[in-house]
């Protein structure tokens, strides 16, 4: 691939996300002669031309026509350069042939996809012949699932440094998140919620924590759907809506790496609220919440927060481990920018930033699979991520 014309085509520019993803170039490597050799993509010409001009890239900035229904303008396209990175979704609905070109074409892919049952799908599908054409397809390189998926492994690796075995048990604790959920992520819930209802057979993948795991079922995990009091942490934790996408990642990364975390590794993820009786009734609030989570009227795919809102948003996640003789090892994940849109589509970019320089073989995997420490240091240096042990 090193011949191809461009190094990344950002497919989708036009829309909200894509458009944020396609500012992260303009800011991190518009001035750069080392930069990278970058596209705007999508269906229309005019709109592309709008947002081209929109954002301040440079009137150069190469622009490419491709419906997501396009088969052929998708496969040419995909041959003109290194790596993909798609914001069009719902996936299932406007994302299958765009890994099916990538695939043939040996191109490298990363998305925001957080549909499990869609997810199985496409590792059924493509991944022994992504293997083949040497095609890395990198699904849920967003906030879901890059901070939990990175968070689990740099904790592991800390574990193997001080205790020279990886933690059997993880948590995943939210201890605060400020931001919105995008419109794709409620319109992939939809979709998903109508594939299921024409499809019956995606409802044990979707329930499974290894549903993206093909062939390996691990150990009984621990559950997140009740609100329980943590001791350690002296603190109420309820269910995360973000949980049932991040914990299948977790484990696929695990499983795909030779089990560097055990084949008996357990992991759930929760928010944290507060102690006492408040902190109870915040957790059954978030549970009751989580029936209906976006309300009566949830965000449209295309519409987000204004810059000063995303720039005000934040998180920060903690994972515990606990090894079998009793010691708790504490690494905490911090990001600035609002986590559905600032954080996410930088995340993005530089997802595809790390792709360039990988050495992994092709499949169907994960940032953390495929990526690993090289993604938390661009992370650290490019998109305003913090990865650190914590005392705990």
């Amino acid at each position: 691939m090193a011949n191809r014309e461009f190094d990344i085509v950002v497919y989708g520019a036009t829309g909200y996300t894509g458009r944020l993803v396609a500012e992260h170039f303009v800011r991190e490597y518009g001035d750069r002669q080392d930069g990278p050799k970058w596209a705007m993509a999508g269906r229309s010409l005019t709109k592309l031309q709008d947002v081209r001009d929109a954002i301040g890239a440079p009137a150069e900035t190469p622009l490419v026509v491709a419906d997501a229904d396009d088969t052929a303008a998708l496969e040419a396209m995909c041959r003109r350069t290194r790596v993909v990175l798609t914001t069009v979704g719902p996936y299932q609905l406007y994302g299958e042939a765009l890994v099916a070109a990538c695939v043939a074409t040996g191109t490298d892919y990363a998305d925001l996809c957080g549909e499990p049952g869609w997810m199985r799908e496409q590792i059924d599908r493509h991944h022994a012949a992504a293997k083949e054409s040497g095609a890395r397809i990198c699904f849920s390189s967003g906030f879901d699932s890059i901070p939990f998926d990175l968070g689990v492994l740099m904790l592991q690796k800390e574990a193997q440094r001080r205790f020279g075995a990886p933690a059997p048990r993880v948590r995943g604790r939210v201890r605060s998140m400020q931001g919105t959920f995008s419109g794709g992520t409620a319109a992939s819930l939809g979709a998903t919620m109508k594939a299921v209802a024409k499809n019956p057979k995606l409802i044990p993948i979707l329930q499974s924590p290894f549903g993206l795991t093909p062939g390996f079922e691990g150990p009984e995990q621990p559950g997140g759907m009740v609100p329980r009091y943590e001791e350690d942490l002296g603190k109420w934790a309820a269910p995360f809506i973000m949980a049932t996408i991040n914990i299948k990642n977790v484990h696929r990364t695990n499983f795909l790496g030779g089990f560097p975390y055990g084949e008996d590794f357990r992991y759930d993820e929760m928010m944290l609220t507060s102690p006492g009786e408040a902190g109870k009734a915040a957790a059954d609030a978030v549970t009751e919440m989580l029936k209906n989570p976006f309300g009566a009227k949830p965000p449209k795919p295309g519409e987000g927060p204004s810059k000063a809102e995303r720039e005000a948003g934040s998180y920060d996640l903690l994972f515990v481990g606990e090894m079998p003789g009793g010691e708790r090892l504490h690494y905490a994940v911090k990001g600035r920018y609002d986590p559905g849109y600032g954080s996410t589509s930088r995340m993005l970019g530089e997802t595809g930033m790390a792709l360039l320089s990988c050495e992994a073989p092709g499949g169907v995997g994960t940032p953390g699979h495929f990526l690993g420490e090289a993604l938390v240091a661009r992370l650290e240096e490019r998109a305003e991520l913090r990865f650190a042990p914590e005392e705990g």
